[in-house]
């Protein structure tokens, strides 16, 4: 990995980029080949679909403007589609107009889409992508090949740490809005750098996109000191069903608790990171009720214990400490499934 003393050193951001990808390049000896695939398909193409996951977070909004710009500097024209809204912590990114956030897929049949951490069309929500070309783009471990091109590291922090090293390896300007774009995907993704999917490269990314014009201040202002008084409201809520068994914490909100605080879906993101912020606890789960009446799941972990098994046994996924899925089943039953199979999977769960 990075030798961050040499980093130090360097106060080019042209050569601290191309130090990041070289050392990292070294590190992995496949690391170059799917970026070079990437860029001689790039190049045949003049137009492109950039897409990612239902319910998109920093990481997939971020990466999606910034892959956008990448491709624009390539001379392509780019139709950037996300299923749902924006919550309102990643409004303030440059381009956020440039998204269709209509959940439909208007380009020209053959047209390419690119899939940002999706485990398959069906993760992305869209209705248009049956029928082309896909080329897939992952940092989940729960990655699979379905596209036409496919790199999957489970090993970067982000999906848009992905996206900086093929703007570094294509020659591109990293503009201010590119930086700030991948910097507040990054930053999301790692938990303001306190996940354990943060690594020196991380910081060394972060390091370069500062230089470059994203302002680390006032994306963490955006993103973690902007919450909604709906939200605060709602965190009480689920603070007051805490439930704690061991080192395992979990709660629930309900439909009902969310029109009585006046709070959204939106507002429920996050509240499980107050669970396993709890000291002793090694593992914690949040369930909401949705509009549709299924449950949506978000499941931590500390350590070594990976909760992406637990998720993927509800044909769910993410990382190894930071997993979702949804369940059909009334809340009662949801909690039992979810505390079965992490019992399962070898946390105490009594």
């Amino acid at each position: 990995m990075i030798e961050t003393p040499s980093l130090h050193s360097l106060s080019d951001p042209l050569e601290l980029s191309d130090a990041v990808l070289n050392e990292e390049a070294a590190a992995t000896p496949a690391y170059g080949a799917p970026i070079s695939e990437l860029l001689a398909y790039f190049r045949e193409q003049r137009h492109f679909i950039v897409v990612s996951h239902a319910r998109p977070d920093g990481d997939a909004i971020g990466s999606v403007l910034a892959m956008g710009e990448i491709l624009n500097q390539l001379g392509c024209t780019t139709e950037l589609v996300l299923a749902d809204s924006a919550p309102a912590i990643y409004r303030s990114l440059p381009g956020l107009s440039r998204i269709n956030f209509t959940g439909t897929v208007s380009a020209a049949p053959g047209t390419p889409a690119i899939l940002l951490e999706c485990d398959g069309i069906e993760r992305t929500g869209l209705k248009g992508l049956e029928g082309r070309p896909l080329i897939n783009i992952d940092h989940h471990v729960s990655g699979r090949n379905f596209g036409a091109i496919n790199w999957i590291d489970p090993q970067a922090s982000a999906v848009a740490v992905m996206v900086y090293r093929i703007a570094v390896a294509a020659g591109v300007e990293i503009t201010p809005s590119m930086a700030t774009c991948i910097y507040a995907a990054l930053l999301s993704d790692t938990g303001a750098f306190t996940y354990p999917n943060t690594t020196p490269e991380s910081f060394a990314i972060a390091h370069d996109l500062t230089l470059r014009g994203a302002n680390p201040a006032r994306i963490a202002r955006d993103l973690y000191f902007a919450s909604p008084l709906s939200k605060v409201r709602l965190l009480g809520r689920a603070l007051d069903r805490l439930e704690i068994r061991g080192s395992l914490a979990w709660s629930w909100v309900m439909l009902s608790d969310l029109e009585s605080v006046e709070a959204t879906a939106e507002d429920c993101e996050g509240i499980v990171g107050n669970l396993i912020a709890i000291d002793g606890i090694e593992a914690a789960f949040f369930l909401r009720e949705q509009a549709d009446g299924l449950i949506r799941a978000s499941i931590r972990s500390k350590g070594d214990f990976d909760v992406s098994r637990v998720a993927e046994a509800f044909h769910g996924g993410g990382h190894r400490n930071a997993s979702g899925c949804t369940l059909a089943s009334p809340m009662p039953s949801a909690i039992d499934a979810v505390l079965a199979q992490l019992s399962s999977a070898g946390m105490p769960t009594t």
